[in-house]
């Protein structure tokens, strides 16, 4: 036969459809890839033309040549393509033949759109909470999060007066949450299901999930009164111990013998405890005297301490010896915080297990900066913030208060402690300026002797601070990113918890 006749005879195109329907949700605007993903593409796309393609049956039985998109009204639901297929009829006999399809445009809501509209707009959520009369956890967790990107999932993120809550759209992404938390400290949670629906004819359900997650109750510079059955377990410690750091474990320091010991999750949940006091009730002595015995272990020197309480000057005479482990940190006239036992009551049956003749009157914590703290220097550097929703209800004054002031807390650890810093990103404040303080006369011959022997103030270097990246949006063709100049050091090293 003639090629005319071929063409009369024979159609290539049989099997393939010429009228198609595809999904698309007017909300979020993409269109549905089968059998459930939801793709963007824009008209005349590329994208498009290929999810079209996918679309029809029986093209897989030809050669595709070309093809591309007919113009038609952007709001007439309709898609056209013009398609160029060759096709093997005969012996040595190719044909080629050019046809269109017209792609019918039906709307479908995706499933996020439709918890959207249903007010069902999470599936997982992940509660987070710690039953301690302070914030700080909460605060360097945040910075934890922001640092590794753990909430890049998150639908939204809701602030409680006792903890934190994330949402999740996926339960996956719930679990990814779990483990990240489980990595950077003690914690145990509990899981709980809701049934949302069912589909009687499929027994599909669909549920919504809750992980109550809660944290220790152990923060940093905390004494605990360990169980002695814990304090056996762990080679027959001193069972008074100092809380040094909180990270996947616990790290706890005997002050009068430099001893350490480490508890992780098991140990902590199957014999818990509760701290003997807090960082709240800390009281402030001065330095006399610092005489070193000898120990040394990393940074922390076992010394005999001479200290009074700051609140007895012009009082009385009373003097305290403390055997501590910041031998390396102290010396006469300076301030440190620490815990008063001789006149302090706890409720702790642990404690009361003691004996009371053999125990120190005073555990040190940490070195204070009292006379510079009160020039209220500004601080040349900041954090970044959980973009969180509170709730509707104001706090109150003193909540307010109490807010504030675990926020100048978290900020002198940071300042104190380089170690802490190092798993923090730390940001330059291009809109600080800096404020020259007039000195005032003062008689009190003590506070210039106090400015000079605090000198060793610390301070966060320049190196230590990243440049905030800046994303200029103002035209769709202009974009200004600063990339950080000074790297943190240590990422991958022990996290800690306040």
């Amino acid at each position: 036969m003639c090629v005319n006749c071929i063409r009369n005879e024979v159609d290539i195109t049989e099997g393939i459809p010429k009228q198609v329907h595809i999904h698309f949700c007017r909300n979020c605007e993409r269109y549905l890839q089968p059998p459930g993903i939801w793709i963007v593409a824009e008209l005349e796309s590329r994208e498009l033309l290929t999810l079209c393609l996918k679309k029809l049956k029986g093209l897989n039985k030809v050669r595709l040549v070309d093809a591309g998109f007919i113009w038609t009204e952007p709001h007439s639901r309709r898609i056209k393509v013009k398609l160029t297929i060759q096709k093997e009829v005969f012996a040595n006999t190719i044909l080629q033949q050019v046809f269109e399809v017209e792609y019918v445009v039906g709307y479908q809501q995706c499933e996020e759109c439709t918890r959207l509209a249903a007010q069902n707009t999470w599936k997982a959520t992940v509660q987070v909470r710690q039953k301690v009369e302070h914030k700080r956890t909460f605060l360097y967790l945040e910075q934890l999060i922001l640092k590794h990107n753990a909430h890049k999932d998150t639908t939204n993120i809701r602030e409680t007066k006792d903890g934190i809550d994330f949402y999740y759209g996926h339960r996956a992404h719930a679990v990814k949450m779990l483990e990240f938390l489980s990595a950077v400290v003690p914690i145990k949670y509990k899981t709980s299901e809701q049934l949302i629906s069912t589909d009687i004819h499929t027994s599909v359900s669909n549920y919504k999930f809750t992980y109550s997650v809660e944290i220790v109750p152990v923060c940093k510079d905390d004494i605990v009164c360990l169980p002695r059955k814990v304090a056996n377990s762990l080679g027959n410690i001193n069972p008074l111990l100092l809380c040094t750091r909180v990270g996947n474990t616990i790290h706890l320091v005997d002050p009068n013998t430099l001893n350490s010991a480490d508890i992780n999750t098991n140990i902590y949940w199957r014999t818990p405890f509760l701290p003997l006091a807090s960082s709240k009730t800390l009281t402030e002595y001065y330095v006399l005297d610092v005489e070193p015995l000898g120990p040394v272990k990393g940074r922390q020197v076992l010394a005999d301490v001479h200290v009074a309480r700051m609140s007895d000057f012009g009082h009385n005479d009373n003097e305290y010896i403390a055997r501590s482990h910041l031998g390396a940190v102290l010396n006469p006239g300076d301030t440190v915080l620490g815990y008063d036992l001789s006149h302090a009551n706890f409720n702790n049956d642990d404690f009361d297990k003691l004996d009371r003749s053999s125990l120190t009157d005073v555990i040190l914590v940490r070195k204070s900066y009292p006379q510079r703290r009160k020039k209220n220097k500004q601080r040349n550097w900041k954090l970044q913030q959980l973009g969180k929703e509170v709730d509707d209800m104001l706090p109150r004054k003193q909540d307010v208060a109490r807010i504030e002031n675990d926020m100048e807390m978290f900020m002198r650890d940071i300042e104190e402690d380089p170690e802490f810093r190092s798993n923090i990103n730390i940001f330059k404040d291009k809109n600080n300026r800096p404020v020259v303080l007039q000195p005032e006369p003062d008689h009190n011959a003590m506070t210039d002797s106090s400015d000079i022997e605090e000198e060793d103030f610390p301070e966060i270097s320049l190196e230590e601070m990243l440049d905030e990246m800046q994303i200029n949006q103002d035209t769709s063709e202009h974009i200004e990113i600063q990339q950080p100049q000074a790297q943190q050091q240590g990422d991958d090293e022990d996290v800690m918890m306040m």
